[in-house]
């Protein structure tokens, strides 16, 4: 039986279109405000990638009223937990509070979504500009299988597509950025209207609606972007796939598949598929390749949803010492293609739907992550109610269905590939890139 969820929620539009969404719960003595503009790398224009990212920065780093580096200083004073992320569809910014401080927070996000750019100066701008440099050094280029992500990218969509460059961006890029840049990308995509506003907690509706009006009301609305043209792209051939020769703990193999965009129902089934093939110790890539075989010391699958057309699918493992990655591989795509040809067991379908269960339930019942999952309805789906129907949904997908998207999308000739080969420390690193026949 699908566990009822029932969290009430309550919208409205202001005036300037800021869409505002109020989830009142009185037995919690703390707010979540969550802000998402629907701003990702996706948007972002060529020449001009990691933009989004620098944002998520520069919100930070001070507006009319507030002094650089003050934002996070004064919630925390407040008792608040802040942050920010930059994703392929969206920007979102949170904090959570005690109640009290929730007109400071208000105060604080709704002062840089309209003066912040009187803060982005030059100076500002050198600043997180190095700081995001330094960023892409210690997280992906001075790490094990650190670029694995730009890889696939790179593999799985054309160069021009939106989804065809990491949300980190290219360095020549923001080293090419002048301010003038800068401040046109802000005007073009933080505005109410681009926006959702997420307030979960010990508050009541009216008085909610009441102070999100007081701080964001008199912000004037823009001109919406032009969303991205994204038509689904057809399945990948030729396999295309990079071997990295790097200093890295173990070989290592990740593939990657387009899948249906985020909102269809296939994409629901292929994540599910997914997930029965490699979300955990019971998973059939796990037993297969680590428990049975012994050839891996972990093994994994998952989906990616995204709403530009298509989505992700990954499978990764990490071979043991002395054994052939292309063998790992080879056996990986031999259990997938039984698992298309067989579909999942009753109990394999039983388990995957408790694990989603499970997992969604566990995000809804944090303040914080429930007023990122509301704002990520509202956004990409155009549906905050979504988060009180995703439970019936996972629970009407059928084996039938999921076999169908395990033998549509995640085919052996669809596939990219990226495949680590471990090198001693002093020996050069090579990239090499080819497109394999079918």
């Amino acid at each position: 039986m699908v566990p009822s969820v029932r969290y009430p929620l309550h919208q409205r539009r202001l005036d300037n279109g800021l869409r505002v969404v109020i989830n009142p719960d009185p037995a919690v003595p703390a707010v979540a405000v969550n802000l998402w503009y629907d701003v990702g790398s996706r948007h972002e224009e060529p020449g001009r990638s990691g933009f989004a990212h620098l944002f998520e920065h520069l919100m930070f780093q001070g507006s009319a009223h507030v002094g650089s580096g003050k934002h996070i200083s004064m919630l925390q004073a407040a008792g608040a937990s802040v942050n920010a992320t930059t994703w392929f569809d969206r920007t979102n910014y949170f904090e959570a509070l005690p109640v009290g401080g929730l007109d400071l927070a208000l105060w604080l996000e709704a002062d840089r979504l309209s003066t912040l750019l009187e803060a982005v100066t030059q100076e500002n701008l050198d600043n997180q500009r190095e700081v995001v440099k330094e960023e892409k050094r210690q997280r992906y280029d001075n790490v094990p299988y650190g670029l694995m992500m730009q890889f696939l990218v790179q593999n799985t969509f054309p160069a021009d597509h939106p989804y065809g460059h990491t949300t980190i961006g290219s360095m020549e890029d923001l080293d090419a950025a002048e301010l003038a840049d800068v401040h046109a990308f802000f005007r073009r995509h933080y505005m109410p209207n681009n926006a959702v506003l997420t307030i979960a907690g010990g508050i009541e509706v009216d008085d909610a609606m009441t102070r999100v009006e007081r701080y964001f009301g008199q912000i004037p609305a823009g001109e919406l972007p032009e969303t991205p043209k994204t038509p689904p792209l057809p399945a990948l051939s030729g396999v295309p796939r990079t071997e990295v020769r790097a200093p890295v703990p173990a070989d290592a193999l990740y593939l990657s598949w387009r899948l249906p965009a985020l909102d269809q129902r296939s994409f629901d089934a292929a994540d599910l598929g997914l997930s029965i093939l490699g979300d955990g110790q019971t998973s059939r890539l796990y037993r297969r390749l680590v428990r049975e075989d012994q050839l891996t010391t972990g093994a994994g699958a998952s989906a990616l949803g995204l709403i530009g057309g298509n989505s992700f699918g990954f499978a990764s493992a990490r071979a043991r010492e002395s054994v052939d990655i292309a063998q790992v591989e080879e056996i990986m795509i031999s259990e997938i293609e039984r698992f298309a040809a067989e579909g999942p067991t009753d109990e394999e379908l039983l388990r995957a739907k408790a694990q989603y269960e499970r997992q969604w339930l566990s995000a809804l019942a944090t303040l914080a992550t429930r007023a990122d999952q509301i704002s990520s309805a509202a956004t990409l789906l155009d549906d905050p109610e979504e988060i009180n129907q995703r439970l019936i949904t996972i629970d009407g997908i059928d084996t039938a269905e999921i076999t169908a998207a395990v033998a549509e999308h995640l085919t052996a000739d669809a596939r990219a590939a990226v495949v680590y080969r471990a090198i001693g420390e002093d020996d050069p690193v090579t990239v090499t890139s080819e497109r394999l026949p079918s």
